[in-house]
């Protein structure tokens, strides 16, 4: 965005806004812009780049700009190929005097892809008179995130507020009917009880959230042993797996299995895995978690250690596999809420992993069961 703003300031010294400063220069008289130098400078430009004279009419477009719009814009009249009103009116703005600056968004569509420009139009004199100077910034990024920010809060605010909406009309209820009634309290209060642990654990993986990826970019560099992370978890998810009536099995994780890696954070990922295999597969289900070790795997280009968890439940419609590590996203909204699920698990282990720089891949057919494959990099 940047380049854009360079050129158009460089170009202002040579017109009339420029005109005092210049006047400074000792030996300086001629303050217009020739055509070629200008035209020279629009060919060097990276940013998508129009010339206009004051008769309506391209003198030049760049590259960026002849693959933005098309090719044979030079010579003809802006209107035809410009058709967007607000841009239009930024462009006349400027060549009618009215404004030495204007701007406006220019929408497009490229490589199958909806890009969204914001459009400048600056005041230029050359040697043959006034001109306006357009230049195209692409912000479709900007765009994005934008969107990207306001649907995770809306997100946010739509999972806090069922839970609290829950909370607030059973204590309403505690303070009036139920308030004499000891079996309806208890029952309100255990509800309330769920509530308020589901608003815990969505405050607890947003943090966790927010933890991995202001550390994305920070690979980590102490070893973390893959194997014991492993016999870590299953420990600790024993109860789980006996309660959900599971029979979880781990193989290859024998002997030591060194990455560089966070501890805690592959901890997380592991646990997540095998975790979401348990509580969302069959009653009974069977869950194998592999780890294998690989001179070289093609996907890292190098030595590797790989995490197989595959589980023989229900499976995952292929059209869900693209997006369950989307936040929020959910296969089965009612079903992983009543769970206790936040829809932020996979996102969270998706991070761990690029932090990583390793691979996930989620394998699934639906009524054969699921695979989830990690690949940590070895060195």
């Amino acid at each position: 965005m940047l380049q854009g703003h360079y050129v158009c300031h460089f170009l202002a010294i040579f017109s009339n806004q420029g005109r005092s400063e210049l006047d400074r220069l000792p030996g300086r008289t001629d303050l217009n812009m020739s055509r070629d130098a200008c035209i020279s400078i629009l060919a060097a430009s990276p940013v998508p780049m129009l010339l206009i004279g004051r008769d309506d009419r391209v003198i030049a477009a760049n590259s960026g700009a002849r693959a933005l719009l098309g090719s044979g814009a030079e010579s003809r009249h802006y209107v035809t190929f410009l058709r967007q009103p607000a841009v239009l009116d930024a462009i006349e703005a400027v060549l009618a005097g009215r404004l030495d600056r204007a701007e406006a968004d220019y929408l497009a569509s490229q490589a199958m892809r909806e890009t969204t420009f914001r459009v400048t139009a600056a005041k230029v004199v050359l040697e043959t008179g006034p001109a306006a100077l357009i230049t195209f910034v692409d912000t479709t990024d900007l765009q994005e995130a934008g969107q990207i920010r306001r649907d995770f809060v809306a997100n946010v605010s739509h999972e806090l507020k069922t839970p609290l909406t829950a909370v607030l009309g059973f204590i309403e209820t505690l303070r009036g009917a139920a308030r004499d009634d000891p079996a309806a309290r208890d029952r309100f209060l255990g509800i309330m009880e769920k509530e308020a642990s589901r608003m815990n654990r969505l405050v607890r993986d947003l943090l966790s959230l927010s933890r991995v990826e202001s550390q994305q970019r920070l690979r980590p560099g102490t070893p973390a042993d893959a194997a014991a992370i492993l016999r870590a978890v299953m420990t600790t998810l024993r109860p789980l797996v006996e309660e959900a009536g599971a029979k979880v099995t781990l193989t290859g994780a024998e002997a030591a299995a060194d990455v560089p890696g966070d501890t805690d954070q592959l901890s997380q990922v592991f646990a997540n895995l095998i975790e979401n295999a348990v509580k969302y597969g069959r009653k009974g289900v069977s869950v194998e978690v592999q780890l294998l070790r690989s001179e070289h795997e093609p996907a890292i280009r190098g030595p590797a250690v790989i995490v197989h968890v595959s589980d023989d439940g229900p499976g995952i419609d292929t059209v869900h596999i693209p997006r369950l590590t989307e936040r929020f996203y959910r296969v089965d909204d009612h079903r992983s809420r009543e769970l206790g699920g936040t829809g932020l698990g996979l996102a969270i282990v998706k991070h761990i992993v690029n932090r990583h720089r390793g691979r996930l891949r989620i394998d699934s057919v639906p009524g054969e069961g699921s695979r989830f494959t990690v690949i940590l990099p070895v060195r």
